[in-house]
């Protein structure tokens, strides 16, 4: 009985498609619009404690050049999880008919689990120990948005 109403769905899901597939010649196929496009989710973990041969200290450094010295900004422990759903990546006409631009979709849902540093500091080598502290930052919760960046060319 189960076997029978399955089937019976696939037949029926098949027939909404609009039946088999046809040839379309050139003024047809001008006729036709659709959309294109890709969008994809992403979940982003780093350095995640609870896995085997997790590193315990680890830097993130900027290095800046003034006065002729270097200088680095040094995020210790960056660690963290965001997990983004739909962002989209497509190509559209734009209204004016001046071309073509590429439509990228915020995300409409982003959320942080404890995303952030442990310290941030200022220092003239990069690979010292960590000695002073300009403050931490420790992120949790839910981001909504929506809207497009819209980018094209002259």
């Amino acid at each position: 009985m189960a076997r029978a109403l399955c089937l019976s769905l696939l037949l029926a899901a098949g027939v909404a498609q609009g039946g088999p597939l046809q040839a379309l010649d050139d003024q047809e196929l001008s006729q036709v619009s659709g959309q294109d496009g890709i969008s994809f989710a992403a979940h982003i973990s780093l350095n995640d404690p609870t896995l085997v041969g997790a590193v315990s200290d680890s830097r993130l450094s900027l290095g800046f050049n003034g006065d002729g010295q270097n200088r680095y900004i040094v995020f210790k422990n960056v660690r963290g999880m965001v997990d983004m759903f739909a962002v989209s990546l497509g190509v559209q006409t734009r209204p004016d008919g001046g071309g073509d631009y590429i439509a990228i979709g915020l995300p409409g849902y982003v959320r942080y689990t404890n995303f952030g540093f442990e310290s941030l500091s200022v220092q003239m080598d990069p690979n010292a120990p960590v000695t002073g502290n300009l403050g931490s930052l420790n992120i949790n919760g839910t981001v909504s948005l929506q809207g497009q960046v819209r980018l094209w060319s002259h």
